[in-house]
């Protein structure tokens, strides 16, 4: 198999193409201007908010985020591989990849089942309503790129190379994005209050 090459039309072609980095920046804008609510609202109740930032688990979000962070280098080793046609590495790499995300999933699923038994649900006060929103829409973000990973994965199983070099970065991008997300939103909710 010969080496994958991009053909980019000039030098500042972003891995993923434009389309994928304008959704980026606007999940990210978004998401930032929801921590900024919180913020500012946290101004409002400084003890509500440190006293519930104390009833989150750190040791779950500080293991969630070695799941990202190994799953975003396997992500990155997976293209790397896949630029070099080496399709079983890639294929190696990608189900490291799909792993951490499900094992990020499995832990959030746990800790969100601990929140609800504890009452800690999404109307308990203002600190678990951004919590819950902004933990949740990370989740459905990280569901999704899993989603876009299998398709990906399973087009590779066929033992034939029909996905584009810029299709598999768009992927990439679009998990490294979950990635960056959580490292914004793990300090701010778990650490900071």
């Amino acid at each position: 198999m010969q080496t994958q090459t991009t053909n980019h039309k000039n030098l500042y072609y972003p891995p993923g193409g434009i389309l994928m980095w304008i959704i980026i920046y606007l999940e990210l804008f978004t998401f930032g201007m929801a921590l900024i609510a919180m913020v500012y609202y946290s101004k409002d109740e400084p003890e509500v908010f440190h006293n519930s930032r104390l009833l989150l688990n750190t040791t779950f979000g500080t293991v969630n985020t070695i799941f990202l962070l190994t799953s975003g280098f396997f992500m990155a080793k997976s293209v790397q591989s896949y630029k070099e046609a080496n399709i079983k590495k890639t294929i190696l790499f990608l189900k490291l990849t799909l792993l951490g995300g499900l094992l990020f999933l499995i832990l959030k699923s746990v800790e969100y089942y601990l929140k609800i038994d504890g009452g800690y649900t999404i109307n308990y006060n203002t600190f678990f309503s951004f919590y819950w929103m902004l933990t949740l829409f990370h989740v459905i973000h990280v569901i999704v790129g899993l989603v876009i990973l299998i398709s990906v994965y399973r087009g590779l199983k066929k033992e034939k190379i029909t996905t584009s070099v810029e299709d598999f970065e768009a992927s990439a991008s679009f998990w490294h994005m979950c990635d960056l997300i959580w490292l914004l939103l793990f300090p701010i909710i778990y650490l900071i209050f």
